[in-house]
């Protein structure tokens, strides 16, 4: 059974493009506009991973990271925090609040893919 990857972002360009990496990595792939949306998509499939843009409508990253780590039903599912914001206080703060890794807007299409591979690995 294939690992299920939901994808949270409010740029179509971007929400396109990692839902297709995310397709030819050999995942199963879901898609999230806003904050409420990813939760609601995270109730209703469990995802084992979350990419995760900060910078979303109606909640905000860093507050569905937070919600997603005061569930202890959604204990498995690993989160990539994905923003244009780079500096080391926005990727402490994701990271504090229980993200698994935080990946750097723009990014490289490996560095993806390696990143999803590496929060799944046992």
């Amino acid at each position: 059974m294939s690992k299920r990857v939901l994808v949270v972002d409010d740029e179509p360009n971007i929400l396109l493009s990692l839902e297709f990496l995310m397709t030819q990595a050999g995942y199963e792939v879901s898609t999230a506009t806003d904050g409420e949306a990813a939760l609601q998509a995270i109730e209703a499939g469990r995802p084992d991973v979350v990419l995760l843009d900060v910078n979303i409508p109606k909640r905000n990253g860093y507050q569905v990271c937070e919600t997603i780590r005061a569930n202890p039903a959604w204990g498995h599912v690993r989160v990539v925090m994905i923003t244009a914001k780079g500096r080391d206080v926005e990727r402490e703060k994701g990271l504090a609040l229980g993200a698994d890794d935080y990946i750097i807007k723009p990014f490289s299409t490996h560095e993806v893919v390696a990143k999803v591979a590496e929060v799944l690995a046992p």
